[in-house]
C-alpha cells in the first residue's frame, strides 16, 4: 500500500498543478501523511533546477502551517480525551510531570523531527500535546524545515542528478548526525 502511495506521489511531479501538489503533500505530512513532500521536490527540482528556491518555499510553507494542524490535534485531542481518562486514572500529575519534561526540550525535539527522517507528524502532534508554547513551535519549525527542504534544494540545484542517489539514502542520516553533534556540543559545552 505504501509503495502504491509513493509511485502516485512521484507521478504528481509531472502534473502541470506540481507546486499545488507539493503543498498539499507538505501540508498533510506534517500531520497525517506518510511520504514526505522531498518525493516531490527531488523530482521538481531536477527538472527546473531554476525554479528550487520556489520548490523549497513552497514545501516550507505548506509544512510549517500542516505542523500547526497537527499542533491543533494534539491540543484538542488531549483536552478533549485524553484530559479527563487522565484525571479519572489518578494519573494527571504523571502527565503534568511528562508535558514539563518534553517542553524542556522540545526546541531540540522539533528541531531533530523537522531535519531527520523522524516523522515530523509525531512531534507536532505531541507539541500540542503537551501545551509547548506555540511561539517555539511556529519558530523551531520553521528553521528545522527550512533547513531540511534548502539544503534538499542547494544540494539538487547546485549537483544535479548525481546527488539524487546520495540526498535519497544518506541526507537523513548526515542531519541526524549533524542535530546530535549539535547537542552534544551544547551538553558539552553546559557541563565544562
Amino acid at each position: 500500500m505504501i509503495r502504491s502511495l509513493y509511485d502516485r506521489t512521484m507521478r504528481l511531479a509531472d502534473h502541470p498543478n506540481a507546486l499545488w501538489a507539493l503543498a498539499v503533500v507538505a501540508f498533510v505530512e506534517s500531520s497525517v501523511f506518510p511520504i514526505p513532500p522531498d518525493v516531490l521536490m527531488i523530482p521538481m527540482i531536477l527538472a527546473r533546477p531554476s525554479r528550487a528556491w520556489l520548490i523549497a518555499t513552497v514545501a516550507l510553507v505548506a509544512s510549517v502551517l500542516g505542523g500547526l494542524l497537527g499542533y491543533a490535534i494534539g491540543a484538542f485531542f488531549y483536552e478533549g480525551i485524553g484530559q479527563p481518562v487522565l484525571e479519572a486514572m489518578g494519573k494527571a500529575d504523571a502527565m503534568e510531570a511528562f508535558n514539563e519534561r518534553f517542553n524542556g526540550v522540545g526546541f531540540w525535539a522539533v528541531l531533530t523531527a523537522g531535519v531527520t527522517p523522524f516523522p515530523y507528524k509525531v512531534i507536532t502532534i505531541m507539541s500540542g500535546w503537551t501545551g509547548m508554547p506555540l511561539g517555539t513551535f511556529i519558530l523551531t519549525s520553521i528553521l528545522a524545515r527550512a533547513l531540511r527542504f534548502f539544503v534538499v534544494a542547494a544540494l539538487l540545484r547546485g549537483f544535479g542528478p548525481p546527488i539524487r542517489d546520495f540526498i535519497e539514502k544518506y541526507l537523513g542520516l548526515v542531519f541526524t548526525a549533524f542535530v546530535a553533534l549539535l547537542i552534544g556540543g551544547f551538553v558539552l559545552v553546559q557541563y565544562l
